[in-house]
């Protein structure tokens, strides 16, 4: 038998160490919200792959929908000779997009790949370039989008310089005392001292940030932000990557705040853990670049659109928007039982659907961020047959990604690990 630690040492030595692993866990096979190692250990899934796999892995319809695909081929490349899986899944996803506007859609392979399309359909629309972001989100790894990126490490670390003529305002967070009109009021000074507002092509937004410390907007904040767009002419894009596909208890996280947004980008549970993504937006400015100035060789892959097929299929009999809400509703009443009882380690617990946050602190303060503690709860759980996640700028809160389909048993014993490791390191 192979181990885990053989494989980490043949990892080690073969692959580039920018390409980090968190758990030196080697899969053997998966199903739904369980996953085995090479040594045949058992684990529950908190974090879905990055919130990828959200109809669980290996979900019958995904998988019976990659076989079928398989039999017929496997490549064509959609802008060459097409294919009508990749048609359907774009009147699928038009359909869905939140707003009325006649929508269009555009594949690509990656959400990097998405958020830079986005950037590429702005700009065409408007004649501008000017691009603004947020304090602490997250946007990808290639140089543009490592530049909307609102973090330094280990995103952006050594990686400069970026493009220009992009800025950054503070995001609305509650619980760090920052208000929508602080944000909005940023927003304008920017205008004053940075950027006229008619220079800028695209205003990028999270409505939850991910990477950043799963904060929630404030729906007051995304309507403020569509009033300001409009005045200005503006792009205003949604970043769906992660909170998308009944991740959050909407199909789309914007539903909450009754915004529409001009372009969306949409990769992650798109597919079921297929490499697929899209930028969805209304149609006028999605028609903007000429043909062939979007695209991609793997961009809508028929494997990946089969796949997407069945994810909403999926999503759509099995009720897993509100399903999302479910889960998220026996998290919080666990989590919140956990804080109640240590307040001063647990800051704050948040989430929207399935998308659930603990920020660990100490003393109760805000501004004591615990990474170590974070750091120690992952290793903890992995210890235990448990993956969880971490995230925030400061490294300490633990994000909770679920797989929507986790039956309640299995959620159940997944936080009982989650309460056992914190009362042994606390």
């Amino acid at each position: 038998m192979t181990t885990n630690a053989e494989w980490q040492a043949r990892k080690e030595h073969a692959m580039a160490r920018g390409q980090g692993n968190m758990a030196p866990i080697y899969v053997e096979r998966a199903e739904n919200a369980e996953m085995w190692d090479v040594e045949g250990n058992r684990y529950i899934d908190f974090g879905a792959g990055i919130a990828v796999t959200n109809t669980g892995h290996m979900h019958p319809k995904v998988k019976q929908a990659v076989l079928e695909q398989m039999d017929k081929f496997s490549h064509t490349c959609v802008m060459v000779t097409p294919y009508d899986s990749a048609v359907m899944l774009a009147e699928k996803l038009n359909e869905l997009a939140p707003g009325d506007s006649p929508k269009k859609t555009i594949y690509v392979t990656t959400g990097a790949e998405a958020v830079e399309n986005c950037v590429k359909i702005a700009r065409a629309h408007t004649g501008r370039r000017g691009l603004i972001a947020f304090n602490g989100g997250f946007h990808g790894r290639t140089n543009m989008t490592m530049a909307l990126t609102g973090k330094v490490a280990p995103y952006k670390s050594k990686f400069g310089p970026f493009p220009a003529e992009i800025y950054h305002a503070p995001y609305p967070n509650s619980y760090h005392g920052v208000t929508t009109e602080d944000s909005m009021k940023a927003l304008e000074m920017m205008f004053k001292v940075d950027i006229a507002p008619e220079d800028v092509a695209a205003i990028i937004v999270e409505p939850i940030q991910g990477e950043g410390g799963f904060y929630i907007a404030p729906p007051e904040f995304m309507q403020a932000l569509r009033a300001l767009c409009d005045k200005h002419g503006i792009v205003m894009i949604s970043d769906e990557i992660q909170t998308g596909f009944a991740r959050t208890g909407k199909f789309f996280c914007t539903e909450y705040s009754g915004v529409e947004p001009d372009l969306m980008t949409t990769a992650k549970g798109m597919a079921g853990g297929f490499p697929l993504a899209a930028v969805v937006g209304k149609a006028h400015i999605m028609d903007a670049p000429m043909p062939g100035g979007l695209g991609g060789t793997y961009g809508g892959s028929p494997i990946g659109c089969a796949a997407a097929l069945a994810v909403i299929e999926a999503i759509e009999e099995e009720k897993l928007v509100e399903r999302a809400n479910h889960v998220g509703a026996v998290f919080m009443e666990s989590l919140g039982a956990l804080q109640r009882a240590h307040p001063d380690r647990i800051g704050e617990i948040r989430n929207r659907g399935a998308m659930i946050a603990m920020e660990l602190v100490k003393n109760g303060n805000p501004d004591e961020p615990d990474a170590e503690l974070c750091k120690a709860m992952v290793a903890a759980a992995q210890e235990k047959g448990l993956i969880l996640l971490s995230c925030g700028l400061y490294g300490n809160v633990i994000r909770f990604l679920p797989a929507l389909t986790i039956p309640d048993a299995i959620m159940t014993e997944g936080l009982t690990l989650v309460a056992e490791c914190f009362e042994e390191l606390v």
